[in-house]
C-alpha cells in the first residue's frame, strides 16, 4: 500500500475530482439535497450542462420529447446516475492516448472499462433485480489505476505490459514484481480519495481476487462477471487478457448459462445506445 499512495502523491494531474464535482458528490450524497441546489452548482460548469443535455437527449434513455432545462434532466437522470456522469467526465480526459500505444492503448482500456460497466449495470438488474448503478460505477473505475501507474511510472509500466504478454502469469503479479504494487491497490486509494461508497471501493480493490467466498450477486462477483464476458466478446483491457472467475461465479454461470447468453447476445446494442455516456472521444 505503501508503493500505491507513493504513485498517487505524485499523480498531480488527477489526483482529486474537480472542486465543482466535490461538491455535487457532497450534494447527491445528502439525502436532504434538493434538485434546486444541484441545478444551481451544475450550472457553474458550461461543459457538465452541455453533457448533460446531451445525454439525457440521446438514444440511451430514449425520451420521446426533448428535455431542454437541468431540473428536467436531473429528475430523469436520477442522482446516482448523475454522479456517475460526473465522474466519468472528470475522467474522459486522461484516457487520451500516450506514446507506446501499440503496447498499451488508454482508448481500449476505456472501452473495456465502458463495457464492464454496462454489462456490470446489465447483470445487476437483469439478473439479480437490484439497483445496477453502483455496479456502473465500479466497472468505469475499476482499472483507473493502470492510467495512474502508466502517467506515473510509465516505463515500469510498459515494462509491466511486455512481461505480461511474454508470460502467463496474471498481470497483476507483473505490476507488483516490477512496480512494486498493482492497479488495484492504486484505484482503491484513488476511489477512496474520491470518497466514493465503500462497496465501490471494495469492488475496485479485489476486481481479480480469486476466492471461494465471493458471492455472484455483490459488487466483487458482478464485476468480475462483467469482465468474463466483455473479455469473451473483445472488450479487453490489453490484448490477450481475458477475466478469470471465481469458482462460486463459474457456478453461477453454468446454472443460469441461458440468461447469460442473451445477456451478451444484447451488450453490443446497449454498448451502443451508451455512446453519448463513454465516448472518449467527444465533448
Amino acid at each position: 500500500m505503501v508503493i500505491a499512495q507513493s504513485l498517487l502523491k505524485k499523480y498531480k494531474k488527477f489526483k482529486t475530482l474537480p472542486h465543482l464535482a466535490i461538491r455535487l458528490s457532497q450534494l447527491i450524497s445528502n439525502e436532504h439535497s434538493t434538485v434546486y441546489q444541484l441545478e444551481e452548482v451544475i450550472r457553474l460548469d458550461p461543459t457538465l450542462v452541455l453533457r448533460l443535455m446531451r445525454l439525457i437527449n440521446s438514444p440511451y434513455y430514449g425520451l420521446h420529447q426533448k428535455v431542454d432545462n437541468i431540473s428536467r434532466a436531473v429528475i430523469f437522470v436520477g442522482m446516482r446516475n448523475l454522479r456517475n456522469m460526473i465522474v466519468i467526465e472528470a475522467l474522459k480526459d486522461i484516457f487520451k492516448n500516450p506514446p507506446d500505444e501499440q503496447i498499451f492503448s488508454r482508448k481500449q482500456l476505456w472501452l473495456h472499462c465502458a463495457a464492464v460497466s454496462i454489462c456490470g449495470q446489465m447483470i445487476s438488474e437483469r439478473i439479480f433485480g437490484i439497483n445496477g448503478e453502483d455496479a456502473f460505477l465500479c466497472g468505469i473505475l475499476h482499472d483507473v489505476g493502470m492510467i495512474v501507474e502508466d502517467q506515473v511510472e510509465h516505463d515500469l509500466f510498459i515494462r509491466a505490459c511486455k512481461a505480461y504478454h511474454a508470460e502467463s502469469k496474471p498481470f497483476s503479479e507483473c505490476e507488483k514484481e516490477i512496480i512494486g504494487t498493482d492497479h488495484c491497490m492504486v484505484g482503491y486509494l484513488l476511489a477512496r480519495d474520491w470518497e466514493l461508497p465503500p462497496e465501490v471501493q471494495l469492488g475496485i480493490k479485489q476486481h481479480h481476487l480469486i476466492s471461494e467466498n465471493i458471492s455472484s450477486s455483490r459488487l466483487i462477483g458482478i464485476i468480475q462477471l462483467a469482465e468474463y464476458i466483455v473479455g469473451k466478446l473483445g472488450y479487453t483491457a490489453l490484448p490477450g487478457m481475458h477475466g478469470i472467475l471465481s469458482p462460486p461465479l463459474i457456478r453461477h454461470i453454468h446454472d443460469n448459462v441461458e440468461e447469460y447468453k442473451t445477456l451478451a447476445k444484447d451488450l453490443p446494442e446497449e454498448l451502443s445506445k451508451a455512446k453519448e455516456l463513454y465516448h472518449p472521444d467527444e465533448s
